[in-house]
């Protein structure tokens, strides 16, 4: 009973969030000089640091030695729950992110997500994917990071689900670093197909070293596309045993 009171506690205040910070993102945007939206993506992800304090976890970040603010990464994290999203805000890094087109469609929520430039992609059409690729490249050629959960959806138990080959073809093609990030410990935090937020969790947030695309062809990018994947997979095992 208390973890349920609780968490009706944290999804009012999460939401009363989300209508607060819609004005205050509208000012910066119309205030914004830059076309590429830097200063209004940083309020947004502030946003989800936000969230992350008001929630019982406690959010581990390591590895930031193997991230470069001078350079423009392709990130590919793992998504464990719906929880990721604002854990993965503490990655202090400059950047759009691919999202489903479901989220853009939340009321106030996903207007957030249009004005701080994310971009949105619909699976279900192949050729609307394609396009939400096309634009994804041409923001990593104006020199700003994009952000992957390559798996498409959540791991229902934790696990790696297979990853779909989009950001790997982007990366060989812009000949962009690929950042790989682990999270482990969010699948408890905020279970999948539950609304219910568990007690404190540790959740570690886990920043490995950059993986090149250089000698790869598209025609290869199934075998970056493992190499990353299974970088990541050892690394949750390792963090795991820990």
């Amino acid at each position: 009973m208390f973890l349920a009171i609780r968490s009706v506690y944290i999804w009012i205040t999460n939401t009363l969030l989300v209508l607060v910070w819609w004005p205050i993102m509208r000012v910066v945007l119309l205030t914004e000089k830059d076309p590429r939206r830097i200063k209004t993506a940083r309020w947004l992800r502030r946003l989800g640091r936000i969230f992350t304090r008001v929630n019982p976890w406690r959010i581990h970040v390591s590895g930031m030695e193997n991230f470069d603010a001078t350079q423009t990464y392709v990130v590919v994290a793992n998504h464990q729950s719906l929880a990721d999203i604002p854990i993965l805000c503490h990655l202090r890094i400059d950047a759009k992110w691919m999202a489903k087109v479901e989220l853009f469609r939340l009321p106030v929520a996903g207007s957030l997500l249009s004005m701080g430039g994310d971009v949105p992609v619909d699976r279900s059409d192949m050729r609307k994917a394609a396009k939400a690729l096309l634009e994804c490249g041409r923001i990593l050629r104006e020199n700003v990071s994009m952000v992957f959960f390559p798996e498409g959806t959540r791991s229902l138990d934790g696990e790696v689900l297979p990853f779909n080959d989009g950001p790997f073809q982007l990366a060989i093609r812009e000949q962009k670093l690929i950042l790989p990030v682990v999270i482990e410990g969010s699948s408890n935090a905020l279970p999948k197909q539950s609304w219910i937020f568990t007690n404190a969790e540790n959740v570690q947030l886990r920043v490995l070293p950059a993986v090149s695309p250089e000698g790869y062809t598209t025609k290869q990018s199934a075998e970056l596309r493992e190499k990353v994947r299974q970088i990541m997979v050892d690394e949750l095992a390792r963090l795991r045993r820990r």
